[in-house]
């Protein structure tokens, strides 16, 4: 789903004008957006939290050669779903609504082929 999704959708419950419906969508993500970015976290209940957290500065390792890397300090965006989320995602198991395909495991692509029996000469 994408923002025009998200606006053909409040057109569609809503029952408003195009440009009122972008107007609606942008309006939120602009308040979403300057919240966040002072520091306040959004909680939208059922749904979830949007938040900046800080990291402290670190030492990492490089994993190809072993050395030791300095890590800034640095903000992260988070989304923390909120449990009625997690559980609505959770018992989606077969993937997207409608859909009829079914999850292959990694295993079952990495199978090897049978093994075959070498042609040989017929017996009479």
């Amino acid at each position: 789903m994408n923002k025009l999704d998200l606006v053909r959708s409040a057109v569609d419950r809503l029952d408003l004008q195009r440009k009122d419906a972008v107007a609606l969508i942008d309006g939120v993500f602009e308040d979403i957006q300057a919240a966040v970015i002072a520091g306040d976290p959004v909680k939208i209940p059922g749904f979830g939290q949007f938040k900046v957290r800080d990291r402290a500065a670190r030492m990492a390792r490089n994993p190809a050669t072993g050395e030791q890397v300095k890590v800034p300090a640095k903000r992260v965006f988070k989304f923390l779903p909120a449990k009625a989320l997690k559980e609505a995602v959770m018992s989606k198991r077969g993937g997207r609504a409608g859909s009829t395909r079914k999850k292959t495991s990694s295993k079952a692509s990495t199978r090897k082929a049978p093994v075959r029996k070498a042609a040989g000469r017929k017996r009479r």
